[in-house]
């Protein structure tokens, strides 16, 4: 009986498409929406994601234009932006708040670099333990007398496999986002 890893290929597919999620939000010197995307703000007693309550946009390289839906949210959005942890002030003219990303000093270029590599360690440590699961639930099966000892090393190898894969696949996204930081 061959062992099927789809179930875990595609969890640590998840896996990786969160990490990847997490990194859009480091901003690397240029206007980037994603900054916002985990952003909330109080909207009448409950929370309310930034970026459905506004039409965010990129008006040059280094501005985000945020243009809320309701004009009575402006000066909530723009507390939020000023409590996170986006490190830009924001500048509210009444109708639109503008986002003026500063050139990255090469200190906070080298922190964010850190920040990359801890989230791409978190993101190894998530697939690690997908293995781990999966090389129990493979010697479960050989317990229970579903899997031959020859099963049980084909399919510990072809875990091995998969998660080598994706390991890989994460210090790639990983050496591309400090690149891009560390980029001038």
């Amino acid at each position: 009986m061959k062992y099927n890893t789809r179930d875990i290929e595609e969890k640590m597919g998840k896996s990786i498409a969160s990490y990847e999620q997490n990194l859009a939000s480091i901003r690397a010197s240029q206007a980037n929406p994603a900054v916002l995307a985990r952003l909330t703000f109080d909207y009448w007693g409950s929370p309310a994601e930034l970026t459905s309550m506004a039409n965010v946009r990129v008006a040059d390289a280094k501005t985000l234009e945020i243009i809320p839906y309701d004009a009575s949210t402006l000066k909530a959005m723009e507390k939020a932006i000023l409590t996170s942890d986006i490190g830009i002030t924001p500048s509210n003219d009444g109708k639109i708040i503008r986002l003026v990303f500063p050139q990255l000093t090469e200190e906070r270029r080298r922190e964010l670099a850190k920040q990359v590599q801890k989230m791409g360690e978190e993101a190894k440590v998530a697939v690690r333990n997908i293995r781990r699961t999966a090389n129990d639930d493979i010697k479960k099966q050989k317990k229970d007398g579903v899997l031959t000892e020859d099963d049980v090393k084909d399919a510990e190898k072809a875990v091995q496999d998969v998660t080598d894969k994706y390991i890989k696949n994460i210090d790639a996204i990983s050496a591309a986002k400090e690149k891009e930081i560390m980029k001038v």
